[in-house]
């Protein structure tokens, strides 16, 4: 019950009882001043809320009541008058004033009526002391009330508002949602969500979002910001919205999605269920656009390195071969001390022009179930002639016979004649090249080891990169032809090196039952 309702009943009440009494026990001298000083006192604090000037001249109806009346009961009317003058007053010490001076007011007109004696004195200081602890009992309520107050509000906005940018939270758009779906009216369920927002500037980027949202929207029908770094809003039917437009300045990704209702759901799950489909669809559809440019750019760039590598490796023999074309001019253009060395070259380019087609052209389909072991044995009587005239011994080692591969077998052939002779090369003293094929889970794994002079760590990484070699001459496309085709073989290669130790280049394969 408020101060206000307690004040319209009481003062009546109090007052009625103090004319009655007054009158009956003879203590009035003039009962007209006496109602009239009443009925004044009663007008005013009936209509003292909507003319707050009347508070500051209650006093003067009171103190000629409590006058003519001659009765201390008088004492509650001044004890509520109090309370509703510092009803509103924050500080103690605003307070107090008002106490006292109501008090003294009525100790005044008490003690002109009373004899003046130390009992009455007494009691017109007991009376003020009341006053005084009554105005601070008061102040005490207020205060906890006011505290009280105060929390149950926080905790309804921290209950239904996101305090970082102000909006509703999911709990309390779900109540504004369904306060506009009771109305029945049509309006839009627009849903944001926010693709790039970095870590180091997350919370900023969420307050610019809600700026620009509350700016282009300022009649909204409600608004959230739910699950990290989504928003939803409402709009009327006829709302018109453009994301670009509105978001392009921001510097972010936005995928939206607008749902009308009643025409696309009937309630708040199935508004949101639309919706956040609607989203996903779109986001899943802007990944599979962004990889497959993606996969282009790469792809233009790999080209772009492989021109610009084939036309490296190729104007170095035909500048060779343009230079003693000149010099034959001198000498009749007799070719003859010259021939070997042309003739190298343009060996070179053609070497260069066959690599280099293997390496881009698309993977011929050749796929056949083959035994790897037959295949490396087939590789090893290849090897074997030659590892003798190196001086090399190579060794085979294949520990399961059985296992089975899909696999082009000469494509299979070359990488692993491509990694032997890469070998036998990097030994420059009689070497030996363990040849080993064993398997890993549904994995096969082929190895070639040398004990040759290792691959330094600043090399290693660079090694499957097209045109890179440390062979004079060596065109730099046989590593990287290789890993093309373990790749189109769904396999992948690697390779282990130490300086002075030797290199283990390995491949993996999966076997039949890994492909099934």
């Amino acid at each position: 019950m408020s101060i206000n309702i307690i004040k319209l009943w009481c003062v009546p009440v109090i007052s009625v009882l103090i004319i009655i009494s007054s009158m009956i026990l003879d203590k009035s001298t003039n009962v007209l001043f006496m109602v009239i000083a009443a009925l004044l006192l009663n007008i005013s604090v009936s209509l003292d809320r909507k003319y707050t000037w009347l508070k500051h001249i209650q006093f003067i109806f009171l103190g000629a009541f409590h006058y003519s009346s001659h009765f201390n009961w008088s004492v509650l009317l001044y004890n509520m008058m109090i309370i509703n003058l510092i009803e509103h007053k924050v500080r103690l010490r605003d307070s107090i004033p008002i106490a006292l001076m109501f008090i003294c007011q009525y100790s005044l007109i008490r003690l002109s009526y009373v004899p003046m004696t130390n009992y009455n004195i007494f009691v017109s200081l007991f009376d003020m002391i009341t006053s005084l602890v009554t105005v601070l009992f008061f102040h005490v309520i207020i205060r906890s009330e006011s505290e009280k107050r105060r929390l149950k509000e926080k905790n309804e906005y921290l209950t239904n508002y996101d305090t970082l940018t102000g909006f509703n939270n999911y709990s309390g758009y779900i109540k504004k949602v369904q306060q506009n779906i009771e109305l029945n009216r049509a309006f839009q369920f627009v849903l944001f969500d926010i693709s790039n927002v970095a870590a180091k500037n997350f919370e900023d980027i969420l307050v610019s979002f809600s700026h620009t949202l509350k700016e282009y929207f300022p009649n909204h029908l409600g608004a959230c910001r739910y699950a990290g770094d989504s928003f939803g809003i409402m709009l009327s039917a006829t709302e018109k919205i453009d994301v670009l437009q509105i978001f392009e300045n921001l510097g972010i990704k936005v995928t939206s999605s607008i749902t009308h209702f009643p025409q696309e759901g009937s309630n708040f799950q199935q508004l949101i269920h639309t919706g956040e489909e609607r989203i996903l669809e779109m986001k899943q559809g802007n990944r599979l656009k962004r990889q497959e440019e993606q996969l282009r750019s790469d792809k233009m760039k790999m080209v772009g390195e492989l021109a610009a590598g084939m036309a490296h490796e190729i104007r170095n023999p035909l500048t060779s071969i343009q230079g003693f074309i000149q010099l034959s001019k001198k000498s009749g253009y007799n070719i003859e001390p010259w021939y070997d060395v042309i003739m190298s070259e343009i060996t070179r380019v053609g070497e260069l022009t066959v690599e280099f087609l293997q390496f881009s052209k698309p993977h011929a389909s050749h796929m056949k179930v083959e035994m790897m072991a037959k295949c490396m044995a087939k590789v090893y009587s290849l090897c074997e002639s030659e590892a003798t005239s190196c001086g090399h011994t190579i060794e085979m080692d294949a520990l399961d016979r059985d296992i089975m591969l899909l696999m082009d077998r000469d494509k299979i052939i070359q990488v692993l004649i491509n990694l032997i002779r890469n070998a036998f090369q990097a030994m420059e003293r009689a070497g030996h090249v363990h040849f080993a094929l064993s398997r890993e889970g549904e994995m096969a794994v082929i190895q070639v080891r040398d004990n040759g002079k290792g691959i330094p760590m600043s090399e290693i990484d660079k090694i499957f990169d097209p045109f890179y070699t440390t062979k004079e001459e060596g065109t730099g496309l046989g590593l990287s032809l290789c890993q093309k085709i373990i790749e189109d073989h769904n396999g992948y290669i690697s390779v282990e090196s130490e300086v002075g130790s030797g290199t283990v280049f390995t491949v993996k394969l999966p076997t039949t039952a890994g492909c099934s």
